[in-house]
C-alpha cells in the first residue's frame, strides 16, 4: 500500500470511529431527553431527580459537540498529499510507534491488523517532533529515537 492510500485508510478508521461514537451519542442524548419528558412536570421547586436529568442531557450534548468538532478536523486534513514533515495531518514512524497527528483517539487497529495511535497536536509527543523530517533525531522524555518516515 502506498503512503497516501495508507494515510487515507488511518484517517478513514478514526473518521469512522468518530461517527460511530456521534450516532452512540444522539441515541443517548435523545434517551435522556425522552426520560426528562417522561418524567413530567417537576414535583416541587427542588425537583433534584429532574435536575439530574437535564444535567445528563447537556452533558451528553456537550460530548456531541466536542465529536462533531473533531470530525471536521478530520475534514480539514489534506489527504491527496503526503506531509514532508511532522504536523497536523501527518503520519509520524518512529522505531518505537506509528502516529498519526490528527485527533487524540489513542490507539487504532487497521484492517490489515497494523497500529498507529491518533494523537491530538497539543499533546507532548506531537509538539516534540513538530516540523522534523525522515531522519531527524529527537529527544522526548529523556530518550532519543530516530523519526524513520513522515508522510
Amino acid at each position: 500500500m502506498d503512503k497516501l492510500s495508507l494515510k487515507r485508510n488511518i484517517a478513514s478508521v478514526c473518521k469512522r470511529i468518530k461517527i460511530e461514537a456521534e450516532a452512540n451519542l444522539m441515541t443517548a442524548v435523545l434517551e435522556a431527553q425522552q426520560s426528562a419528558n417522561e418524567y413530567g412536570q417537576p414535583k416541587d421547586r427542588y425537583d433534584s431527580y429532574r435536575e439530574q436529568l437535564s444535567s445528563r442531557r447537556d452533558m451528553l450534548a456537550q460530548q456531541l459537540i466536542k465529536i462533531r468538532e473533531e470530525i471536521v478536523l478530520l475534514d480539514k486534513i489534506d489527504l491527496s498529499r503526503v506531509c514532508d514533515c511532522a504536523g497536523f495531518g501527518a503520519v509520524v514512524i518512529t522505531g518505537m510507534q506509528k502516529v498519526f497527528i490528527s485527533i487524540g483517539i489513542g490507539k487504532i487497529r487497521l484492517d490489515d491488523g497494523s497500529e498507529y495511535f491518533a494523537i491530538s497536536p497539543a499533546v507532548p509527543f506531537a509538539k516534540a517532533v513538530q516540523g522534523k523530517k525522515a531522519g531527524d533525531q529527537v529527544e522526548f522524555n529523556g530518550r532519543k529515537f530516530e523519526i524513520l518516515d513522515v508522510f
